[in-house]
This record gives C-alpha cells, sequence and structure tokens, in this order.
C-alpha cells in the first residue's frame, strides 16, 4: 500500500497542503473481474483528468500526477481493499485516500480545492460507539464505526459470564450452573443458563441476575477503557434492557436507541444487522432534528448562497443529492461547472466554521434542494 495514504478531512485544510487538486471519486468491488473494471475506470478518468488539467494549468506539469496514477494503478493490494467506494485526492505532493461505505457516481474532478461532497457524504453519519450484547448470564461488546464491527477483547477478569463474575456469590449454596441439552448460549437455555438444585427459585435467580448487572456496570464504570467516551449501547431483551437501566451509573450508557432482540445465538452478521438497525434510527433522529433549523434565517438559492457563504454567514448548508446526476468521463461542462460552485461554497464554509450535509431530497430540510441556515 502506498505510504502516501491518508484518510482525514481535516488535513486537507491544513495550511502545508495546497493545490491544484485532483479527484476521483470510484465505486470499487472484491470480485477479480470488477477489480479489472474499476482500476479501468480509473485509468480512464486519469486520461480524462489530464486533458482538463492541461487546459486549466497550462504552465504546470501534469507528469507528477501521472507518476502518483500510475503507482496506484499497479498497487493490486489498493485494488482489493473491500469497500462501497474510495475517493482519491492528488495534489503535487500527496495522494489522500478516504474509503467509504456509500455508493458514489463514478467522476473526476480538476480544481484548486479537492471535491468534498462525496467524503462528507460519507462521513455525516459516522456513527462510532460500543454495543453491549446483554444475556442474563453473559455479555460480550463490540466496537461500532458505520456498520462495521468489532468484538472487544475483555480481559479475563472481566464479567462475561455469571457464573464467573459471582463465582461462590450466586444466591443459595445449592444453586448450580449447568450448560447442558438447551438450544441457547453455549447450548444452554434460551438466556444461556440452566438453573437446578434443591434451593432455586425465581427470587433466587432474580437476585443473581441484579448482582451480575451490577457486576457489569461496576467494570464499566471502574475498569473497561474509553478513553475516546465513546457511547454504549444496548443489544438485549426489552426486559433485560429495563432491569440494566435501573441499575447502571455508568454517564456513557445511551439508551435513546437498542436493538430490543436477544443476542444469545447472534452471530457477528446477526450484531452487525442490529448495528444497522441503530444506525438507520440514528440517522432518522438526527435528519428529523434539521427541521427545526427552519426556525433561523435561512436562503434556498443558489444565488443567495454563494454570497452568504463568502461573507462568513452560514452555519449549516444542506445540499440534496437531486443537484447531482450520473455522468462518465465525458462529464458535461454545466455539470463540472455546478459542482464546481457547490464544492467552492463548501470549501468556503467549512473554513469558517460552518457545518456541510449531503443528504437525499427526502432527508433534507423540507425536502428542499439547497438550504443554507445563516448565523445572522
Amino acid at each position: 500500500m502506498l505510504n502516501q495514504e491518508k484518510d482525514t478531512l481535516s488535513v486537507l485544510f491544513s495550511d502545508d497542503v495546497h493545490g491544484p487538486f485532483v479527484t476521483f471519486i470510484l465505486n470499487t468491488h472484491v470480485a477479480h473481474q470488477d477489480v479489472e473494471k474499476d482500476s479501468l475506470a480509473f485509468k480512464n478518468f486519469g486520461k480524462a483528468a489530464k486533458v482538463r488539467f492541461e487546459k486549466k494549468y497550462p504552465t504546470l506539469s501534469w507528469s507528477v500526477f501521472q507518476d502518483k496514477i500510475d503507482a496506484l494503478l499497479a498497487d493490486s493490494s489498493f485494488w482489493r481493499n473491500a469497500s462501497n467506494s474510495v475517493s482519491i485526492i492528488i495534489s503535487e505532493k500527496d495522494i489522500f485516500i478516504h474509503r467509504l461505505h456509500v455508493p458514489v457516481d463514478n467522476q473526476y474532478y480538476v480544481d484548486d480545492r479537492p471535491y468534498l461532497l462525496g467524503i462528507i457524504k460519507n462521513n455525516q453519519f459516522n456513527y462510532r460507539y460500543y454495543l453491549m450484547a446483554l444475556n442474563r448470564d453473559s455479555m460480550q461488546i463490540y466496537l461500532v464505526e458505520n456498520n462495521r464491527v468489532t468484538a472487544v477483547d475483555l480481559p479475563e477478569d472481566a464479567p462475561t459470564d455469571l457464573v464467573g463474575a459471582l463465582g461462590d456469590e450466586l444466591t443459595g449454596g445449592n444453586l448450580n450452573y449447568s450448560t447442558k441439552a438447551g438450544s441457547g448460549y453455549n447450548g444452554s437455555s434460551k438466556e444461556g443458563v440452566a438453573y437446578h438444585g434443591v434451593n432455586t427459585k425465581d427470587q433466587e435467580v432474580q437476585i443473581d441476575w441484579t448482582n451480575y448487572y451490577q457486576a457489569i456496570d461496576n467494570y464499566l464504570k471502574d475498569h473497561f477503557n474509553n478513553s475516546e467516551q465513546l457511547p454504549i449501547r444496548l443489544y438485549a431483551l426489552t426486559e433485560n434492557q429495563t432491569l440494566f437501566k435501573k441499575i447502571a451509573k455508568n454517564p456513557y450508557l445511551i439508551t435513546d436507541v437498542a436493538v430490543s432482540l436477544s443476542p444469545a445465538q447472534a452471530s457477528i452478521q446477526g450484531i452487525e444487522k442490529g448495528a444497522e438497525k441503530i444506525n438507520q434510527a440514528l440517522e432518522k433522529i438526527e435528519t428529523d432534528s434539521y427541521n427545526g433549523l427552519l426556525d433561523k434565517k435561512y436562503v434556498d438559492q443558489l444565488v443567495d448562497i454563494v454570497p452568504a457563504a463568502e461573507e462568513g454567514k452560514v452555519s449549516h448548508f444542506f445540499i440534496s443529492t437531486a443537484n447531482f446526476v450520473d455522468e462518465t468521463s465525458e462529464m458535461s461542462n454545466d455539470e463540472f461547472d455546478h459542482r464546481k460552485v457547490l464544492n467552492k461554497v463548501t470549501d468556503k464554509i467549512l473554513r469558517t466554521g460552518g457545518k456541510v450535509f449531503v443528504l437525499d431530497q427526502k432527508a433534507s430540510p423540507d425536502e428542499k434542494s439547497l438550504l443554507a441556515i445563516l448565523r445572522y
């Protein structure tokens, strides 16, 4: 992989980064025949970008850009890196590569500024949090980044199961633990535990259940490494969520959105589907909240938005995907110029501390194609 790879948007605004820039936005695949098509599309875009570059910058050399394009074309590992799409931004000195999880319009772009709208569309709903798969007798924690889910390696003393957490403190000396003859976690009952013994009672089971959740909460508060202070969300049956929320004192536990299913038999694919449902719910909550901004002063015509952006008046800028059309390497001049204006406005708003969103039309505030909320 090229050692110039960078994947942060903020670095593009560094004083050390200068244009012109050549940006490529491509959908990518993993199947061998499709990978070849992806690299061919990139090669053809490079040829088209060269023509546009030499017209726009007749005194500059294209060769340094071509060298970087050729290096990427020769890097087989780059094209086998699974992602839905990719943004490749090339300057004279650097290559900025941003893996995207959203589908894009294949395109290239040559200008003094990098093309940012594809990256913004990818990043705006990039939710990061911990998802705790919680049963009555066991738990596992996953890190969620977008729809990517990774199991967190917990230390041996973490309360990952009821017996390990409570040990001799299990209620009643005759309460035993079994994982036999069940259909749930580790072959046990629905929630992973089969209780038996002469003194087993519902009340004793409730006490152990409560004590176990107390042990989990104590661990999360006192020992779990959450240096980034990410939210912790729940994947658990409703009754388990209810009890845990009553007990929990962890300030990072967020219960506005959860998965109300048992994770006892869930595979990693099942956990991923749960995270996807949470992300969809969070996205809806966020987009619904944008309509509240309509109470503030706003403009919704590009002729008014451009000067407002130049003057630093825009706090939020919403761009509907209806503004874009599918295009090939033969992107029309009108389409290119339209994207150029929107990208220039975006760049100016971001540099003056505003926020920019690229949304489907139905998710845009009042379903407007363009909307700029003004600071004053």
